[in-house]
């Protein structure tokens, strides 16, 4: 009997073993790999040709659509996204007929998601899931490049912030910290990926570890070798390193 291969993509280890674990009863299926980022998804889809892979959507520097973007949507092969987005956002996988898991998920809802998977196989024409593949880009990732609001999970609760009402951003590994007033949130994105969403009109990038609102700058004022410091209406004081000087210049 012929296998399913699959592979499965996820920066988490612990989320790739709960996948491997919960196939592991499927005697149709087999696992041909395991990326945890999306530059390994990138080579074993293109290396190993697995029939269904179940893909990450939130990885730090190439997430799950950067993924489908490097490799083209008529080059992936069925998807089963994982994701931790909120309702709103999956209103547009659930429109454009794509199979996702809500982090956390449980064995009856994986095994929903892996016999509409086994339906779509069994058609064997692409043509359909590339259309619905690339209307979901279109969706959630939007020409205009940035956003006007967060959505952050904190603790069981979800918070809505306008982006208009950051003062500043501040790298912390795979994640970033985003100053609000008095409060801060940490979330799961690094600083490239950060920037890329926020409107350059209205944020400027000054230190590898540092994003301002321009509009939360008190005074700026020389330092030592070409740095500036940066003062903030908060209170906190940042550096405009060299290497970001000349952007600086530019915007003003």
């Amino acid at each position: 009997m012929a296998h399913t291969s699959i592979l499965i993509v996820d920066d988490e280890p612990l989320a790739r073993q709960r996948i491997a674990d919960l196939l592991k009863i499927e005697k149709d299926l087999e696992i041909v790999g395991q990326a945890k980022n999306g530059l390994e998804a990138i080579e074993m889809i293109t290396s190993l040709k697995p029939d269904l892979v179940f893909l990450d959507v939130q990885m730090p520097e190439v997430d799950g659509f950067g993924v489908i973007s490097t490799l083209g949507v008529d080059k992936m092969p069925h998807v089963i996204f994982v994701t931790a987005y909120d309702q709103y956002a999956l209103q547009a996988f659930e429109v454009n007929a794509l199979d996702y898991l809500l982090k956390p998920f449980d064995q009856e809802r994986f095994h929903l998601a892996l016999q509409r998977a086994r339906l779509q196989l069994e058609k064997k024409d692409p043509d359909p899931l590339a259309k619905q593949i690339k209307q979901l880009l279109d969706d959630v990732k939007p020409e205009e490049g940035h956003v006007s609001r967060l959505i952050i999970k904190s603790e069981g609760r979800i918070f809505f912030i306008k982006t208009v009402d950051i003062d500043w951003i501040e790298a912390a590994g795979n994640y970033v910290t985003l100053h609000v007033g008095s409060e801060e949130y940490l979330i799961r994105e690094t600083m490239t990926s950060m920037e890329a969403k926020l409107d350059p009109s209205q944020f400027i990038r000054i230190h590898r570890s540092n994003i301002v609102n321009i509009e939360s700058i008190k005074e700026i004022k020389p330092w030592f070798n070409g740095e500036y410091h940066v003062d903030l209406k908060d209170g906190a004081q940042l550096t405009l390193s060299r290497k970001y000087r000349q952007n600086f210049k530019d915007y003003f």
